[in-house]
């Protein structure tokens, strides 16, 4: 196809000419195919080549300022984009050595990352309505639990002489604040 006939085929394609358009591709077509073949792609690499560039050559149709030069355009596209899949087919390095493929990433699978944060959500809503259910719980039952919970555990005598409880009410009082604390989160269903 020379330049003048691609000139105008290209100038009717860009103004709805569905018989040009044709024409160019059937004119077109094998200088695509023979510059997907110098690159020595498989048939499915070379076929989306193929296919991407007339894409794109049809998404530009209208703005091409050399319409003569379409093969050009049209060879030059086809190139960028069979680099494109040799340096992205680069990126992939194929094995079959059974150590690298039954390797498990460091990562985990994107399914295991999933679910590990809404695990990770669930767990903090569960303590947020822990510690909202803590709160209502009386003045007395939240001072003796947060006493109790400190890290090294105070003894009993230390607890009484910070709270002011008797040794022997301590326990008996922890078990009935923990009860409540308990009871408040059952019935809004945070247990």
């Amino acid at each position: 196809m020379d330049r003048t006939d691609a000139g105008a085929l290209v100038q009717a394609a860009a103004d709805g000419d569905a018989a040009a358009w044709k024409a160019l591709v059937e004119g077109l077509s094998p200088l695509v195919w023979s510059v997907v073949r110098a690159h020595r792609l498989s048939d499915a690499d070379a076929h989306e080549v193929y296919q991407t560039a007339w894409f794109r050559f049809a998404q530009h149709l209208g703005r091409i300022r050399e319409p003569g030069k379409a093969g050009a355009w049209l060879a030059s596209t086809t190139r960028h984009e069979c680099l494109k899949v040799i340096r992205s087919a680069q990126r992939l390095t194929l094995t079959d050595d059974p150590r690298l493929l039954d390797r498990a990433s460091e990562d985990g699978t994107p399914e295991q990352s999933l679910l590990d944060s809404e695990e990770a959500a669930a767990q903090s809503e569960r303590v947020r309505r822990l510690w909202q259910e803590f709160e209502e719980l009386g003045e007395r039952c939240r001072q003796l639990l947060r006493v109790l919970m400190a890290t090294p555990p105070p003894s009993y005598h230390d607890v009484s002489a910070a709270l002011g409880i008797a040794v022997g009410s301590i326990g008996p009082l922890r078990q009935r604040c923990l009860r409540r604390l308990r009871a408040r989160l059952e019935a809004r269903g945070a247990m």
